[in-house]
């Protein structure tokens, strides 16, 4: 079984196999803050296309955006899935943002991690993982994101149970064993990512042909 202290080791070996990563994939803050929500149980490349009706439009600016009726919305990000919804947790989320930080993302980014993960947990739709997507690729803040890819890996390799990981027991992990870098832990979740998608699969993983194979019975 692997111990805290191998999380080193595991992105010593990504890296090397895969490189720099370059996340988060998004020209400004505000479209990856936009792409953190859009991503909810859909692929990426079903947030691209309503990504791509913001931009043709004109509409991917936060004041801009904030203006606009829930329908326009809704049908402009229609190819990610579950619209209605995700609608009006862009809108709550931007709500927030013009309550609490006078509509300026910049007063957003600047503001303390703490008090600014509790307000963006605070607003109705955002869990802890579109939370620190936002804070981590959006606000470069230092928290780590955890996610589907993250728990197969962990707990594949020993270092949590299949069932019943805690989000925060695991986040802790990787915060408490890694230096507190937000450029660190970009690249890191990253680099899971990458590794989920190629070999780590939730069925049917390519083991034996993944950079970290031999540290499955480590």
């Amino acid at each position: 079984m692997l111990k805290n202290h191998d999380l080193l080791e595991i992105y010593d070996r990504l890296l090397a196999y895969f490189g720099p990563q370059h996340w988060w994939p998004g020209e400004t803050p505000f479209e990856i803050m936009v792409g953190a929500v859009l991503t909810q149980n859909t692929t990426w490349t079903n947030v691209e296309k309503a990504i791509n009706n913001l931009k043709e439009s004109g509409l991917l600016r936060f004041e801009v955006m904030a203006s606009l009726p829930h329908a326009t919305l809704a049908e402009l990000i229609r190819p990610c899935g579950y619209f209605n919804l995700k609608a009006s947790r862009l809108q709550n989320l931007l709500a927030m943002i013009q309550t609490r930080y006078e509509g300026d993302l910049e007063l957003f980014a600047q503001a303390e991690l703490p008090p600014l993960r509790q307000a963006l947990l605070e607003v109705k739709g955002i869990g802890p993982e579109t939370a620190d997507s936002i804070l981590l690729y959006a606000a470069n803040k230092p928290t780590f994101v955890i996610d589907a890819y993250t728990h197969r890996l962990l707990s594949r390799h020993g270092l949590v149970p299949e069932e019943g990981a805690d989000y925060h027991e695991m986040q802790e992990l990787f915060m408490s064993a890694l230096p507190n870098s937000s450029a660190l832990f970009n690249e890191y979740h990253a680099l899971i990512v990458c590794t989920g998608k190629e070999f780590c699969k939730k069925s049917t993983p390519k083991c034996q042909d993944c950079p970290l194979s031999d540290l499955l019975n480590a």
